[in-house]
């Protein structure tokens, strides 16, 4: 037979003339055998295989792009039962190299003057029987070769020319050209780094076995370690060096790759090499924990070739759990990638390529499979029943769909894809891929529950997404965020890829809320201070009685623990807090806040009591010890209680962000060791003043004039104006903000939580000061005070200096 032409597309043809068996009953095969080696052919990117359905009996094999690799003997068979009826036939390759190594000596050149510079350039190929007619050129200019050289590692050719060192702007290039006895060629280049003279002072210097480079190129080393095979580069910025770029592979990897890409063509394309190429990938993987860049997109590499293999060959679930296997020990460790770029381009990759596998692999039985970094769920839906699986922690329900649903979930990988369209935004750790396979479902309904920190979500954007494998970044379109429908927040999409969500880093403040609330505290801190201040002086003189001093009692402990909440909540908003003093502030805003709400409480039981128990009143003694049980203890336990619970169970007590406890949905999170008890006390202290209100109107029911009503209208309304602060009654409104209400209500019941609560210590001023007619009377009467003696030291003063001047040396002489 004689050469088929390199790059041909030949077709080869086998047909069996029996016509005694029936084919229907037996197996048609294609081998090709290169030396000792034999290797399975199925439909690839390169070839395309057919075998007969009717007669006549003839299968082929037809090449698409023809190189070295196709050159031996192709067996063709038919086998039923005991019979076997094969032929073979030999093709024969022009051959061309199909790959060419270039390499000079030294790499670069560096010109003193014009005198022209030797250097060695050699092309290596593979080892040949093809007879190669070798030129060489070098700007366009014919070289001398020298004497070809053979080695195990192919055959070298190589020429020594003189580099011209006039300065030109035309690069330094050498060609070497092959052609073979069919007149086909093949050719390949290298460029020649030349620094001039006057381009010196920009190149970059000696570092190792990098040589001076001039400013802007890149030098290719093909050197590499040990059992390591393939080159390092580095580009010179002038005049300082980049980063290396490692691109050396363990050996054994680059054999797998080299595997892989000959099944993706169609050769050695069964099941068996399928299942040896993903055990070698994870035998490697396991192997080397520590593996480079290169050595980790050689394993991403394979996993896309395969992902492309898959579209065309057929694979079988006999490979998934070695293939799931290998793709989650990639994403074990940190990728040390030199540059983000090439981190994006391989995190790409390797969601692209895992997705491909999973879309095409064939299933049927599978149960999945569970690994550290990925958990893979097969569901099969019939008569477009919904298909409901959860893969870390990630519910995904697909409505009415026909055919199998699997679905993946990926751990490690969305922090290292490319994020440049959402800055401000950061992603959970989980990105999920969901595909069908033998359905053709027209419209997609896919929701996905992701397990989001409910706490920072509440005031923060989330966005729902898909990764674009076109534009290699995530996206919105056909996906949007559901929150609270059914007591539930999803994320609801129109098509099938990979899902995650994204969720602002910082929370998204309704306009000049924070201001508001600096503004308010910094006012309630004040009010209150002065409130102790006029408490201290007017103490003696106002509390006279036992319920004078219950309540009086129980306002100072209210304002004292509000103006300690409020200080502590201030310190916790300072930018880049330690995390120690972030633990501190949230117990101490936690105690303080459970503190002022006890002794609320106890100034509305005591009140209660007054009005129920009108002929047995409380003892001062009993009273005080019951109310500091109640005011300081029971916060004590109930923090206390709950930090060491938090400990034990090893989940967060405190948000690390914000300073405060955790709200991780409903009844779940530290927050409601405070909620809870503020509000059984909230709920008791509006019955208190319930009843308050239904005395008032007992009192004045009799008469019933619009008088009385009117005055029982004005008690009614200082009840609520004067126990509103001090019962906590505003904190209602957190109820409301803590349930989300959306639209206008939610940003209105936001400022009104904002404002009322902020101004809370102010409140207690004018409510628990001024509006007392007692305190009124004894604060004019300490500022009438001070005003009359300010009045008589500065009249009288004077007259008594003049007049004891004289006295007053003497004093001085007798000191």
């Amino acid at each position: 037979m004689n050469k088929v032409p390199y790059r041909s597309t030949p077709t080869l043809s086998c047909t069996f003339k029996e016509t005694t068996f029936d084919e229907t009953g037996g197996s048609w095969n294609w081998n090709l055998i290169k030396g000792s080696e034999t290797f399975g052919l199925n439909t690839g990117t390169s070839i395309t295989v057919t075998f007969p359905e009717a007669s006549p009996n003839c299968t082929t094999v037809q090449i698409k792009k023809l190189s070295g690799n196709w050159a031996g003997m192709y067996k063709c068979g038919f086998s039923q039962g005991s019979i076997v009826h094969a032929a073979s036939a030999e093709l024969k390759v022009a051959l061309l190299p199909d790959q060419i190594t270039m390499t000079s000596t030294p790499l670069t050149v560096e010109c003193h003057d014009i005198n022209p510079q030797s250097v060695l350039v050699s092309a290596t190929i593979e080892n040949s029987t093809e007879m190669y007619n070798v030129t060489w050129s070098y700007q366009a200019q014919m070289e001398p070769p020298n004497q070809s050289s053979v080695s195990p590692a192919g055959t070298s050719y190589s020429i020594t020319p003189k580099i011209n060192c006039e300065q030109t702007e035309l690069p330094h290039v050498f060609t070497v050209k092959f052609t073979n006895q069919e007149n086909e060629t093949e050719s390949a280049s290298i460029t020649i780094p030349v620094i001039y003279a006057e381009e010196k002072e920009m190149a970059c210097l000696v570092d190792y076995l990098w040589p001076k480079t001039p400013k802007g190129d890149t030098i290719v080393i093909r050197q590499c370690e040990p059992r390591r095979v393939g080159y390092n580069e580095r580009t010179c910025k002038g005049p300082a060096w980049m980063d290396v770029l490692d691109n050396c592979v363990n050996e054994e990897l680059n054999q797998i790759l080299i595997s892989a890409a000959n099944f993706r063509e169609g050769l050695g394309a069964t099941q068996d090499i399928a299942h040896e190429i993903f055990s070698g990938l994870k035998n490697s993987t396991v192997a080397d924990t520590n593996s480079s860049v290169a050595d980790l997109n050689a394993s991403i590499s394979i996993l896309d070739v395969m992902s492309e293999a898959s579209e065309t060959i057929t694979l079988d679930e006999s490979v998934v759990d070695v293939f799931l296997d290998a793709a989650s020990n990639m994403l074990n460790n940190p990728w040390k990638a030199v540059n983000k770029t090439i981190e994006h381009e391989m995190s790409s990759k390797y969601l692209k390529s895992v997705e491909g596998l999973v879309k095409n692999i064939k299933m049927n039985i599978s149960n999945g499979n569970d690994t550290p970094n990925l958990q893979f769920k097969l569901c099969r839906a019939q008569n477009n029943s919904s298909c409901n699986r959860t893969v870390f922690g990630v519910e995904v329900n697909l409505a009415q769909s026909s055919g199998i649903v699997k679905t993946v979930g990926v751990k490690n990988l969305a922090d290292k894809l490319n994020n440049s369209k959402f800055p401000d935004s950061e992603f959970p750790s989980i990105v999920v891929s969901a595909t069908l396979q033998n359905s053709n479902d027209s419209k997609i309904d896919i929701k996905l529950d992701f397990p989001i920190n409910q706490s920072m979500s509440r005031d923060s954007k989330i966005l729902c997404v898909f990764w674009n494998t076109t534009l290699k970044e995530w996206s919105e379109e056909g996906c949007k965020w559901k929150e609270m429908v059914n007591n539930k927040s999803y994320c609801e999409c129109t098509h099938l890829t990979s899902f995650s969500v994204l969720m602002s880093k910082t929370p998204v403040n309704l306009p000049f809320l924070d201001e508001i609330t600096y503004v308010g505290l910094g006012m309630s801190i004040c009010s209150l201070i002065v409130f102790l201040f006029i408490e201290a002086l007017v103490w003696s003189a106002v509390v006279k009685s036992n319920l004078s001093h219950f309540r009086h009692t129980a306002l100072v402990n209210i304002s004292l623990c509000l103006l300690m909440a409020d200080c502590s909540f201030l310190a916790s908003s300072i930018p880049s807090i330690p995390d120690t003093w972030c633990l501190i502030l949230t117990v101490t805003k936690h105690f303080f806040f459970l503190a002022m709400f006890c002794w609320m409480l106890c100034l509305s039981v005591m009140l209660l009591h007054q009005l129920i128990f009108v002929f047995h009143p409380l003892r001062k003694r009993v009273y005080l010890l019951l109310s500091t049980v109640l005011g300081y203890v029971c916060p004590t336990v109930i923090v206390a209680a709950t930090y060491v619970y938090y400990k034990y169970t090893g989940n967060p007590y405190h948000n690390k962000t914000t300073c405060w406890l955790i709200y991780d949905g409903l009844l779940k999170g530290s927050i409601y060791a405070f909620l809870l008890p503020i509000g059984t006390i909230v709920l008791m202290n509006l019955f208190s003043m319930c009843v308050v209100i239904m005395t008032l109107l007992k009192s004045n029911v009799p008469d019933g004039s619009k008088a009385d009503e009117k005055e029982t209208a004005k008690s009614i309304l200082k009840v609520v104006v004067f126990l509103t602060p001090v019962f906590g009654i505003t904190w209602v409104l957190g109820f409301f903000v803590l349930i989300d209400i959306k639209e206008m209500m939610g940003v209105v019941m936001h400022y009104a939580f904002t404002i009322t609560n902020s101004l809370q210590g102010f409140f207690i001023l004018l409510t628990g000061c001024f509006a007392e007619k007692k305190v009124r009377d004894e604060v004019l009467k300490v500022i009438l005070a001070g005003v009359s003696s300010a009045l008589l030291v500065a009249f009288v003063f004077p007259f008594i200096y003049r007049a004891g001047a004289s006295q007053g040396e003497e004093l001085v002489l007798l000191f």
